[in-house]
């Protein structure tokens, strides 16, 4: 498949996935359809890259559909210059999408998953684990779980900056829920936006309780 062929198939998954479904932000419509998403899956799925369904990389993951991470970053309302952590960084195409709009990214990532995190301008590629997020570059502006997920940890919600924001999903009942929440001094809540198909991520299950 050709250069053409994969700037057409950006081109219509800005017309038909993005633009008609609540991704209103320029900037991220801009970046999406800027960054060469098919760079970002291994080569036998190329032709697989702008498909509204998650795409597989290998041992585990999945790369979100391309609404999911419209949705998610148009919620996080980022602004040039902001300091982002990308939880879930996988092969690097959403750290790609934050860096093209201006974003000092750290992206997190625990699983060996091929992709060019490490290599594209603008992001900073750290091993470990998901939950844990990465203090040492914290404070954050902005954090942006990159995937469904069954609870926020607390060791995350503590490296958002006064004021931050945080856009994941939500796995609720099995179905998962685009969610955003604000950082107020020491309070912090998530607001259900809408239900939409996305990844899930490992390592944030909900501990287990008795039932009586």
């Amino acid at each position: 498949m050709t250069e053409t062929n994969f700037a057409s198939m950006r081109a219509a998954m800005v017309e038909s996935q993005l633009r008609t479904s609540d991704v209103s932000d320029v900037r991220v419509v801009e970046a999406m359809g800027h960054v060469p998403r098919e760079d970002f899956v291994p080569a036998e799925r190329k032709a697989m890259a702008y498909i509204d369904r998650p795409v597989p990389l290998g041992n585990g993951r999945s790369l979100n559909p391309p609404l999911a991470t419209g949705r998610l970053l148009t919620e996080a309302a980022i602004k040039r210059g902001e300091k982002v952590l990308l939880v879930g960084a996988a092969s690097g195409y959403t750290a790609a999408v934050l860096a093209e709009m201006g974003a000092v990214v750290t992206a997190i990532e625990e699983a060996d998953v091929t992709g060019k995190a490490d290599t594209f301008p603008g992001v900073t590629f750290v091993r470990g684990s998901l939950a844990a997020g990465y203090p040492e570059s914290a404070p954050y502006n902005a954090i942006v779980i990159d995937g469904a997920v069954e609870e926020v940890p607390s060791a995350l919600i503590d490296q958002l900056a006064d004021g931050g924001r945080l856009t994941t999903g939500i796995i609720d009942k099995g179905i998962s829920r685009l969610a955003f929440g604000r950082k107020s001094a020491s309070a912090f809540g998530l607001t259900h936006i809408a239900d939409i198909e996305m990844v899930s991520l490992p390592g944030f299950a909900k501990p287990k309780t008795f039932v009586f």
